[in-house]
């Protein structure tokens, strides 16, 4: 028989632990503090079947709604992800510009080995925001920014676990 207490189980992720790549590239895009708005919906409808004789109602999906998701980072010399942003907004004369403005973000969380424990595919990202964090004098931290991007589909994939 197994002792319980040697079983060993996963230890949660943590949460200031994660990395961002986007696209098809292996590389790591950019170190990113802040990661948030994961959010996803389901609307339904509420109907009878025609041969439930007890009157209770079925939830039938309709809709699926993916909320836009914000990712910061301290302002540091690329301009990458600004690039991105500015190709899917109107120029000066003209329309977005942007050839592909759509494109996959995998955020990657490190266990604490820091091997990857889970990852959140982000599908048909495209950036729709962008917010710079107040120029304060006062204040001595480091500027950030922030940039909002709208998707299309999320996925979520656990990896398996190294020792």
């Amino acid at each position: 028989m197994t002792d319980p207490m040697a079983i060993r189980y996963p230890e949660p992720i943590q949460t200031f632990r994660f990395l961002i790549r986007v696209g098809d590239s292996e590389e790591i895009s950019a170190a990113f503090s802040q990661f948030s708005g994961v959010k996803m919906e389901v609307e339904t409808i509420q109907s009878r079947d025609g041969d439930e004789n007890r009157g209770v109602k079925e939830y039938t999906p309709v809709f699926t709604t993916f909320a836009p998701v914000t990712l910061s980072k301290g302002v540091v010399g690329d301009n990458d992800f600004l690039d991105w942003l500015l190709s899917a907004s109107a120029g000066v004369h003209t329309g977005p510009t942007g050839v592909s403005l759509r494109r996959t973000i995998d955020v990657i969380t490190l266990n604490e080995l820091g091997k990857p424990g889970v990852i959140w595919t982000l599908q048909g990202a495209m950036p729709i925001g962008y917010e710079l964090a107040p120029l304060d004098g006062s204040r001595s931290e480091v500027l950030t920014e922030s940039l909002t991007f709208a998707i299309t589909g999320m996925k979520r994939t656990t990896q398996p676990r190294e020792e």
